[in-house]
């Protein structure tokens, strides 16, 4: 056990006690849970019928034309280190929109058209990108399993749980709970980056108020990301202790966008 002491606590030591909570994951090992999450998603067409980048290269320059400008952000740590990317998801039924450790994005065109401007959809893209930037989704890894648990997977010795792990991230494209804390930060960072941007910050809370206004169904994306009567309030604190800028919301030019889409 003395042994063993010293390798525990370079593990805690390199792998994250800092303001975000204990990560037992490397920055490697979000991008390659990202990676084959990813894969598995490919691979899995009738579940997740991913748009072609070619055939629907319009709608690509579109969303990593948003994706790319939010990346710009000074206040994001891993813009560089993650192979950040976004992908299509045909089904108009479906309200939602969801990242993978180490910046694999996914946006369903159902909640593309939902939304009324570019500046709410790089609200949700902002949000989605300060989850995998402040690295939430290993965070929940490591509270759910445990740290022997994932020392095991992280010594290589226990794929069994990897497989099972990776199939319960993928699963409805929800990934796991986040927790309310967790909302909250990618919240706040959401409004940050856009505002190092030309979009409006606060249309972020213009999303909210779009779903909760909305006479559909509660929508996927809200049911995996918590609202209550405070989330909307704690989005204008933010953006107005920042100093309250307008920007743009880009009606016509996200018309445009949802014209290139099936």
């Amino acid at each position: 056990m003395r042994r063993l002491l010293p390798v525990l606590l370079s593990l805690v030591l390199l792998s994250g006690c800092s303001d975000d909570g204990i990560n037992f994951f490397t920055l490697d090992q979000d991008v390659q849970f990202g990676a084959q999450l990813d894969s598995a998603i490919m691979a899995n067409p009738g579940e997740y019928p991913i748009l072609d980048p070619v055939q629907y290269s319009a709608a690509y320059d579109h969303i990593n034309r948003i994706m790319n400008s939010i990346l710009q952000s000074n206040d994001l740590r891993y813009s560089k280190t993650f192979p950040w990317q976004v992908k299509i998801i045909r089904n108009d039924e479906v309200l939602n929109a969801f990242a993978a450790p180490g910046g694999y994005m996914y946006f369903y065109t159902g909640l593309i058209k939902f939304l009324d401007n570019e500046a709410q959809l790089a609200g949700v893209m902002a949000h989605e990108i300060a989850h995998a930037d402040r690295r939430h989704s290993t965070q929940m890894l490591t509270r759910q399993y445990g740290f022997s648990m994932l020392l095991s997977i992280v010594m290589g010795d226990n794929p069994t749980m990897l497989e099972q792990i990776l199939a319960q991230l993928a699963m409805g494209g929800t990934m796991l709970k986040y927790s309310r804390d967790n909302e909250y930060e990618a919240d706040k960072y959401a409004v940050t980056y856009l505002y190092d941007t030309d979009y409006h910050p606060r249309e972020l809370a213009g999303f909210f108020e779009k779903m909760l206004g909305s006479t559909q169904k509660i929508p996927e994306f809200l049911s995996t990301h918590p609202s209550d009567e405070n989330r909307i309030k704690n989005i204008e604190d933010v953006w107005k202790s920042l100093g309250s800028k307008v920007g743009n919301t880009y009606v016509d030019r996200y018309q445009n966008f949802k014209n290139t889409l099936p």
